[in-house]
C-alpha cells in the first residue's frame, strides 16, 4: 500500500510570494494557493527557494533567506484561516491530511546561497528545508549543470570535491539530495556516493524529449536501482521536442520575462537594486502590463495534460511505476499544459491514469506516494 497523500514535489511559489501574493486568495497570476490546491486534491505541495546562478553568493543567500520568510508568512497566514500548515516529515503531513490542512514543505533549488559552507546547509535544514537542488542553470560550488555541460563549460567534470563533502552531510541530516538541472556526470557521481536514495524534483524523460534538462533512460534506471523517483515536469518545453522551437512563444515568453523582472525590481521583489523615483501609478501600470502579459501566456496553445502521463508512463514501462510522480514546476514555468493550467486541474492526472487502466494503489504512489517513500527512507537513514 502507497501513502494516500497527492504531493507536487517542485513549486516555485516564494518568487510569487516576494511580490506580495496572498495564497489564501486566489491571485489574478500565479498556478498556486491554497483554495487551488483543495479544489485539485493536493494535500501537499514543495516550495522551492529558487536562486539563479546569475546572482553573487551573498544577493543568492539574503534572497533565499527573504523567500523563507515569505513562506512562514504565507503558512501563518494560511494556519490562521485553518488552511495550511508546514509540513517537515513525513507524518507531519499525514497529520495535516488528517485535519483538513494543506501542508507546505520547503526545498532549495540552487546551493548557490550557500557557498562552501556546511553550517548554511544544516541552518536551512532546521529552518524546514527537506530537499537540495544541487544547481540550476550554471556550475556553482557543488557540482556542473545540465546547461553549462551541454554548451561544453563543465567546470568540475561532475561534483566539486565540496559537494561530495555535501552529500555526506545531506544523508546524515536526512536532507533529500535533487539532481534535476545537475550535468550527467554529476548525476553518475551523486547517486554512486549517496547512502540515501535521490530525487529528481521536476524533471522529464530525455526518450521523449531530447532536453539536457531531462534524464536518459539509463539514468532513470540508475535512480530507480537506488530507491529514488522522478518527479515529471509540466513544461511543455520538457515535454515536446517541438514546442521550445515555437518562434511565437519564445517571443511572448521574452516579453512575459522583461515585464516580470521591471515590475518585481519596481517592488523591491526583483534581483536588481530597488527601483527608485517610480510613483504609485507608473508600478501599477507596469503590473497590469505584467498580468496581461503572463495570462496571455496562460492561454497559450500547449501540449496536452496527456504529454504528462505520457511521460510517466514511460518511466513506468522502463522500472515500474514505485520511481515516479509529478513535480510540475508551477509558479516557475510560463506556460503549463493545455487541461493542466494550474494546481486546480489536478485530478485530470489521476483521471487520465485511471482511464490508462492503473490501479488504484498504483496511482496512489505516481500522485504522491512514491515520493513519500523516499522522504521517510531518507529520515530513517539520517543519524
Amino acid at each position: 500500500m502507497h501513502y494516500d497523500f497527492v504531493l507536487d514535489s517542485h513549486c516555485d511559489t516564494p518568487s510569487m510570494l516576494l511580490e506580495g501574493l496572498d495564497l489564501t486568495q486566489t491571485p489574478q497570476r500565479g498556478h498556486v494557493d491554497f483554495l487551488r490546491m483543495k479544489k485539485g486534491g493536493v494535500d501537499g505541495a514543495f516550495f522551492a527557494l529558487y536562486t539563479s546562478n546569475e546572482l553573487s553568493g551573498d544577493v543568492a543567500l539574503r534572497r533565499a533567506l527573504r523567500m523563507l520568510e515569505a513562506c512562514y508568512q504565507a503558512v501563518d497566514r494560511g494556519a490562521r484561516k485553518g488552511m495550511a500548515a508546514f509540513a517537515f516529515t513525513v507524518e507531519e503531513a499525514l497529520r495535516n491530511k488528517a485535519a483538513g490542512l494543506r501542508s507546505v514543505f520547503l526545498g532549495m533549488e540552487n546551493g548557490l546561497p550557500l557557498g562552501e559552507d556546511l553550517d548554511l546547509l544544516r541552518y536551512f535544514y532546521r529552518q524546514g528545508v527537506r530537499y537540495l537542488t544541487l544547481t540550476h542553470n550554471g556550475n556553482n560550488a557543488i557540482c556542473d549543470a545540465a546547461a553549462k555541460a551541454a554548451q561544453g563549460e563543465a567546470r568540475w567534470g561532475g561534483l566539486s570535491p565540496f559537494g561530495r563533502v555535501l552529500i555526506e552531510e545531506m544523508n546524515r541530516l536526512g536532507m533529500l539530495i535533487d539532481v534535476s538541472h545537475v550535468s550527467d556526470a554529476t548525476f553518475e557521481q551523486v547517486v554512486a556516493l549517496s547512502k540515501a536514495p535521490v530525487i529528481a524534483s521536476h524533471s522529464c524523460c530525455r526518450a521523449l524529449c531530447n532536453h539536457p534538462r531531462n534524464m536518459t533512460d539509463e539514468m532513470i534506471r540508475q535512480l530507480a536501482a537506488r530507491g529514488g523517483v522522478i518527479q515529471i515536469n509540466f513544461y511543455p518545453a520538457f515535454l515536446d521536442q517541438g514546442f521550445g522551437t515555437d518562434p511565437a512563444f519564445s517571443a511572448a515568453d521574452e516579453k512575459a520575462e522583461e515585464l516580470q523582472a521591471a515590475y518585481r525590481n519596481a517592488i523591491g521583489a526583483g534581483t536588481a537594486p530597488l527601483a527608485k523615483n517610480l510613483n504609485e501609478k507608473v508600478i501599477l501600470e507596469m503590473e497590469r502590463d505584467y498580468n496581461v502579459a503572463m495570462n496571455e501566456l496562460s492561454l497559450f496553445p500547449a501540449p496536452s495534460y496527456q504529454h504528462v502521463v505520457d511521460h510517466i508512463e514511460h518511466v513506468i514501462r522502463l522500472v515500474g511505476p514505485e520511481y515516479v510522480g509529478l513535480g510540475s514546476d508551477f509558479d516557475g514555468i510560463s506556460v503549463a499544459p493545455d487541461g493542466l493550467r494550474s494546481i486546480a486541474d489536478y485530478g485530470i492526472i489521476r483521471s487520465e491514469l485511471q482511464a490508462r487502466g492503473y490501479t488504484e494503489d498504483c496511482i496512489r504512489g505516481i500522485m504522491g506516494g512514491n515520493f513519500l517513500r523516499v522522504m521517510r527512507q531518507a529520515e530513517q537513514l539520517a543519524d
